[in-house]
């Protein structure tokens, strides 16, 4: 006889025209290309001919370090590493999981994280000290959006394109359950009804 299963519930997902603009394309485009020139002037003297290292946390970071490395006049190449905290949950469940780790080595180069956003900081912690194992000649921090209300561990980024209040974004390669992150410009998801 035939077993059934019921089928898996779908989440209802708002359409982000219905969100409201944090920041536009415009204005994050800006931002980029002040960071990518602040990184250019910073790295200038940095070992010719070695190229700095951008290490992606993917996957919300992926097209803020793709616009990032563009935005950078000084020669510089990219990895990308994959950890889990959220899951499919709007927050943090404080554990963090290396998925996927870099795939080169970066012994005595130049590199810098960068992240989609900081918040708890206990993601960003763990990959600093994960990098640092590999003994790189410097590392730093880049992230799209910082919410400092949310820190949990002593960590700061050394670039920071804006800083956000404590509310849940979408867009520009972040996400909510994989959904969004085509999403151009970086926006408000909607605070979910009392009780939930």
């Amino acid at each position: 006889m035939p077993t059934h299963t019921a089928p898996s519930p779908t989440l209802a997902f708002p359409p982000a025209a219905s969100m409201d603009i944090l920041f536009t394309q415009a204005e994050i485009a800006a931002r980029v290309r002040e960071i990518g020139a602040q990184i250019s002037a910073d790295y200038a003297g940095q070992d010719s001919g070695q190229p700095i290292v951008l290490i992606g946390v993917l996957k919300g970071a992926a097209i803020f370090l793709a616009d990032l490395a563009r935005a950078i006049t000084i020669s510089n190449t990219f990895d990308f590493v994959a950890v889990s905290s959220y899951g499919r949950a709007r927050v943090s469940s404080g554990a963090v999981k290396l998925i996927k780790d870099i795939d080169n080595p970066i012994e005595g180069k130049h590199v810098i994280i960068v992240e989609d956003i900081l918040d708890t900081g206990l993601t960003l912690s763990y990959l600093r000290g994960l990098m640092l194992q590999h003994r790189p000649a410097s590392l730093k921090i880049a992230t799209c959006l910082d919410k400092p209300s949310r820190r949990l561990v002593p960590i700061e980024a050394d670039y920071v394109g804006f800083s956000i209040p404590n509310r849940f974004v979408i867009g520009y390669g972040m996400d909510y359950s994989e959904v969004y992150r085509n999403v151009p410009d970086i926006r408000l998801y909607p605070e979910p009804p009392a009780g939930h």
